[in-house]
């Protein structure tokens, strides 16, 4: 039984962000479409459609150079708090499907299938492939999933199906499978050492699988021993099924710099509904704040604050505005950010809490079941 190849899956979820757009807004389809930034070309996009990639929009690019490759570019600000939600029901669903399931961000999911052949009827890849119509018809998201025997070649065969695709490595074919493929695919290897690599000749996973280990950690040091693992297709096998997000954030780049004070009080406490709504949904509450200020010369500063355990709206935005005042110089400003972390959970705190506490905690969970329905604007909770 120990020396039974792995049998892991990874499933990706393509252009995420922007599939949730469109399941909510249908005539965003085929259209190149862009999740962050703003028509105004401020801030970064998070997540770009296939359509906008072929103009060569890519995520964390500036919504300005975006803009300049595809200037049809369609611009929607996010939703996270649904995306994190659907993420959670798509997690529990995979868990009711398959034995182990390992959520590896809001997007990615591990599944190792070893020694579960009998119960998908011997066919793993059938099993795959009805698993990614299933993610299609239940959740209306398109996916793309790889079969290997490891976590790390997994991930690599998943990126070269996309999107939809489905990719399977059987045990014994890893180098072959991961031979023509450019050095840059492997998780690890960055701009620069790509750059180097290829500066001595290393283009291809084969180029490194000619070389001994040695030739490779003289050539980039101690990390050449796990890019050597992978060339030859060793990886990661153990999945971690505990999956805990240990921070909440949410920014926001202005279409024009804020001058004022209220200005941006009104803009955090915006982004502080967001974040707090998040808390609820997930029944955890913060104890530490930090705002992140960004000025029109780029220059960026952060600050932060530990407060009693909460989610409420007016507690954080209180502690928020602290923060806020404590970095505002004055000068015009181009982005400001909200970040939670240092959760607790509700049931760890319940007997700490009084009957008003819990009345509290259910007005405001009933606020956010309005604005998820109606729109975040439909509802406000006061926060002089």
């Amino acid at each position: 039984m120990t020396d039974r190849p792995k049998q892991i899956a990874h499933l990706d979820l393509d252009c995420f962000y922007v599939s949730v757009e469109r399941i909510k807004d249908p005539s965003l389809c085929g259209k190149p479409v862009v999740v962050g930034g703003s028509p105004q070309g401020r801030g970064v996009v998070a997540s770009a459609s296939y359509e906008a990639r072929a103009f060569g929009v890519r995520s964390a690019m500036s919504a300005a150079q975006a803009l300049r490759l595809c200037p049809r570019l369609i611009l929607v600000r996010g939703h996270h708090h649904e995306y994190g939600e659907i993420s959670d029901r798509l997690c529990e669903r995979l868990q009711e499907l398959a034995p182990v399931v390992e959520r590896a961000s809001i997007d990615e999911f591990y599944l190792d299938l070893t020694g579960c052949e009998g119960l998908y009827k011997k066919d793993l890849v059938g099993f795959l492939r009805n698993l990614q119509q299933l993610v299609l018809s239940e959740f209306q998201l398109p996916c793309s999933i790889a079969l290997a025997t490891t976590k790390t070649l997994a991930k690599i065969a998943v990126a070269t199906v996309k999107p939809s695709g489905l990719c399977h490595v059987p045990p014994g074919t890893e180098e072959e499978f991961l031979a023509p493929l450019p050095i840059g695919v492997i998780p690890g290897v960055g701009t620069k050492t790509e750059a180097r690599l290829v500066a001595r000749g290393i283009r291809t996973i084969r180029d490194m699988q000619r070389l001994s280990m040695d030739d490779v950690t003289t050539l980039i040091g101690a990390h050449g021993v796990w890019l050597y693992d992978v060339a030859h297709g060793r990886g990661s096998e153990e999945l971690i099924t505990q999956w805990t997000r240990k921070s909440i954030s949410r920014e926001e780049t202005f279409s024009h710099d804020l001058l004022t004070l209220p200005e941006l009080e009104h803009e955090l406490h915006l982004l502080v509904e967001d974040v707090c709504g998040t808390l609820r949904g997930k029944e955890w509450r913060t104890q530490t704040v930090q705002v992140k200020i960004r000025y029109h010369d780029f220059s960026t500063h952060t600050a932060a604050r530990t407060i009693e355990e909460t989610n409420d709206d007016p507690v954080v935005f209180r502690a928020a505005c602290e923060l806020l005042r404590h970095l505002y110089t004055g000068r015009p400003v181009r982005l400001l950010g909200v970040h939670l972390s240092n959760f607790t959970t509700g049931e760890q705190l319940s007997f700490r809490f009084s009957d008003r506490d819990e009345h509290r905690e259910r007005m405001l969970k009933a606020v956010d079941v309005l604005r998820a329905k109606f729109g975040e604007d439909v509802i406000h909770v006061g926060h002089a």
